[in-house]
Order: C-alpha cells, then sequence, then structure tokens
C-alpha cells in the first residue's frame, strides 16, 4: 500500500510518537552515563598517577579506589549497553508499526513484544546505573576516610 496523503500517514505518526520520545529521553540518560563514565576513567587515571609517583600516604586506600572505578565503569558500560539496545528496540519498533501499517500485516504480538524488550532493557540499565551511584558512595566514603 502506498500512502495516497498525508491524511493516511498521520495516524501512524501518531502512534511513533511515544517510542520517539522514548528515543529522546534514553539519549539523555546516555549522555549521563557516558558522562559518568569519562569522570569514572578520568579519576582512575589520577589515582594510577598517583600511585606510580609514589608520593601516597595510603597506598592500600587508593588501590581499593582504584577497583571500587573498576567496577563501576564496568557497571556503567553495562547501563550503556541496555540504555543503546532499549534504542535500537524502540528504533525497530517504530519500523514495525510502519511495515505493519504499510502491509496490513497483524503483528500485534511482536509489537507488544519489542515494547517490552524495550521497557525491559531501559529497567535494567537504570537498574545497573543505581547500583553506579551506590557505588560511587562507598568510593567516596573511602576518600574522604579520616576527614570525618
Amino acid at each position: 500500500m502506498v500512502f495516497k496523503s498525508l491524511a493516511d500517514i498521520i495516524p501512524i505518526l501518531q502512534i511513533a510518537i511515544g517510542p520517539v520520545i522514548l528515543i529522546s529521553g534514553i539519549g539523555l540518560l546516555l549522555l549521563s552515563m557516558t558522562n559518568r563514565l569519562g569522570r569514572a576513567i578520568d579519576r582512575a587515571r589520577i589515582l594510577r598517577q598517583e600511585i606510580k609517583s609514589g608520593s601516597l600516604v595510603d597506598e592500600h586506600r587508593i588501590k581499593a579506589q582504584l577497583q571500587i572505578l573498576l567496577h563501576r565503569a564496568e557497571l556503567i558500560r553495562q547501563a550503556i549497553v541496555y540504555s543503546t539496545l532499549s534504542v535500537l528496540l524502540a528504533v525497530l519498533l517504530i519500523i514495525a508499526l510502519f511495515v505493519a501499517s504499510i502491509f496490513k500485516l497483524d503483528i500485534g504480538i511482536l509489537i507488544a513484544i519489542i515494547f517490552i524488550g524495550c521497557l525491559t532493557s531501559l529497567i535494567i540499565s537504570l537498574t545497573i546505573f543505581l547500583w553506579d551511584i551506590n557505588k560511587s558512595l562507598v568510593a567516596l566514603k573511602l576518600e574522604i576516610g579520616d576527614v570525618s
């Protein structure tokens, strides 16, 4: 089926708005996650340089912080992977909506599965992201250990 007028495509565009907004929101989450990953990597490099310089008062605490930063970087990477998967599934959802409409296919189950996969990936990503935030507090406690 070829769309004969703009009126034929407007209902499909209205349905596709939800996944498009989801993509935009996840894009902002990805920006935040990549910034956190960059900061964790930068902080690890600084701490590693402190160890190499040999001017450490508490090398054990810095090595513990490095282990936490490594774990945090791995968590953030996982969160980014699941967020990216969520975006890819949202894009696939939009394509499926258009294909189903153009060819008059009854693929409601497939569309529901894609949507559930999209949101499940997002939930996993956000859960991992929260885990990273908790880990960053552990690293902060190690860093300010003697101050409090």
